[in-house]
């Protein structure tokens, strides 16, 4: 007599279960593709609302908080959004969070005011943390089956290194045609900006998910003991008992040693490194004399401006200063705009590696233990990093993008360990606390600290000419660390139950 189909056994159709592996992956995707908006977007949108260069001082201290302080709000209320996830349940915490981040990028589009564009990567990033956790809580438990559950997992999670290539491309599109049309598009409600423009596609994850979820189950086995009366309340506390404390304080320093390897140097290489590359030191050149020309008669119009006395001196110096700041962003517009397609160019090699990593992962999740699995990527990370920021980086392009395809491979695989190993590891009433405790208190919360590590503390330190060489040489030491830590915490992992060697018969 043949068994059903693990689906079967679970309750869910055929259709069903496609519907939910669609939901999955298409939210996995746009939670990557609204998080990496900002290492495209975030340099024009700082130099705008500054009102500085994009290499400034300024942009590079804010490119590194605005990294972290949306994330830490992003671990903050994505902690409180685990327990919710074990309170209220999986679907429905997914849909409050898919509503945030799918409105969030909208609003950030109109900001004038830096605080502004602030505060709304930060709810963006409260919504893409709570969707993860709920995500994948939800998936390990519609998926009974062991092997179905790991591929769907792993095959899903792929997904979001589509997010990334999807919004380099739409951002390198974007910016494409406003250099082909700088007046913009009449009818879109924002001021003419490749960084707004981006910023609005935000909104498409909202719509198509919204119209899939009516016909997604909850999580059947969290339904039944809330309506038994029998699940446990979820509570912090517990996960620092004597037979959860390791595992929780292990996989929270784990998660803070992907993290930060992506945001301390991963996510600072579009945003930060890319102007000083020697791929773009022959535009340089060519239009380097008109830039400084242009921005010395700024300043002698300012000056200019500065002693005039009487309203006709004024009004003539206003009008001096105008023309030459026109002149100087005609004469900057060359450089810029090759900076922008080298960083989106950058930005997609990274994301491939990225993808690779997730497809790599999922074939191997089906043949390798957990702990020996999450070494195979630790191992070369621990090399990669510090050849790519510290020789690769001033060498060959090509070189260098090969590199970064192959650190983005390993930190991204990283993150689908992460991922699919932690509901493994804590109870059905705990598994969307302690997840959302190892992801956001250690990955959210302490992991992104690279980012200001990186731009505020190490990069001011060392030598190098220009922030850009600065910022890859700290990404390197940073890198480096927190590979060697992770690779060392990978042997204090617990094996989850379910891979447990069964006890030897007795005698």
């Amino acid at each position: 007599m043949s068994s059903p189909p693990p689906g079967a056994i679970a309750g869910l159709s055929a259709v069903t279960r496609w519907l939910v592996v669609t939901v999955a992956a298409i939210g996995f995707l746009f939670d990557t593709y609204e998080l990496l908006m900002f290492p495209v977007i975030g340099a024009q949108a700082l130099s705008e609302l500054l009102k500085v260069a994009p290499d400034s001082d300024a942009v590079r201290l804010w490119s590194g908080r605005m990294l972290w302080i949306a994330a830490l709000a992003g671990g903050v209320f994505g902690l409180l959004g685990g327990m919710l996830i074990d309170r209220l349940g999986r679907k429905t915490v997914m849909v409050g969070s898919i509503l945030a981040y799918s409105l969030s990028p909208v609003a950030a589009a109109y900001s004038t005011e830096l605080w502004q564009l602030i505060l709304f990567r930060c709810t963006t990033f409260i919504g893409v943390c709570v969707e993860l956790v709920a995500a994948v809580t939800w998936l390990a438990e519609l998926f009974t089956d062991k092997r179905q559950r790991e591929m769907v997992i792993g095959w899903t999670l792929a997904c979001a290194s589509l997010g990334g290539i999807f919004v380099t491309e739409v951002f390198n599109e974007i910016a494409a045609f406003m250099r082909l049309h700088p007046e913009g598009v009449s009818w879109l409600p924002v001021p003419p900006a490749a960084w707004r423009y981006t910023l609005l596609t935000g909104l498409i994850p909202g719509a198509l998910i919204l119209l899939l979820m009516p016909f997604v189950p909850e999580s059947r086995v969290w339904k039944e003991r809330k309506l038994a009366g029998t699940l446990k309340r979820p509570s912090f506390g517990e996960l620092f008992s004597p037979g959860l404390r390791k595992t929780t304080i292990v996989t929270t320093l784990l998660s803070a040693c992907g993290y930060a390897a992506a945001f301390g140097a991963l996510q600072l290489t579009p945003l930060q490194m890319t102007p000083g590359l020697p791929v773009l030191d022959p535009i340089k050149k060519e239009h380097g004399p008109a830039v400084k020309a242009a921005t010395g008669k700024v300043k002698a119009a300012d000056e200019k401006l500065g002693k005039a006395e009487t309203e006709s001196d004024k009004a003539a110096a206003t009008e001096q200063k105008t023309a030459a700041q026109k002149e100087l962003r005609a004469a900057q517009k060359p450089i810029t705009d090759e900076i922008n397609a080298t960083r989106g160019n950058i930005q997609r090699w990274q994301e491939l590696g990225g993808l690779t990593g997730r497809i790599l992962f999922a074939i191997l999740l089906l043949y390798v233990a957990s702990r020996v699995l999450i070494r195979i990527f630790l191992l070369p990370g621990v090399v990669l990093f510090p050849v790519a920021y510290l020789v690769l980086y001033q060498g060959d392009y090509t070189v260098f993008a090969a590199a970064i395809f192959l650190c983005g491979l390993v930190t991204i695989a990283q993150f689908s360990y992460v991922s699919e190993y932690l509901p493994k590891v804590f109870p059905v009433h705990l598994r969307g606390t302690g997840s959302g405790f190892a992801t956001n208190v250690g990955g959210r919360m302490l992991g992104t600290m690279a980012a200001t590590l990186n731009t505020e503390l190490l990069a001011p330190m060392l030598s190098g000419e220009g922030n850009p060489a600065k910022v890859a040489k700290a990404a390197a030491i940073i890198g480096s660390a927190v590979y060697a830590i992770a690779l060392l915490l990978s042997f204090m992992l617990p094996t989850p139950k379910e891979e447990t060697p069964p006890a030897p018969p007795a005698a």
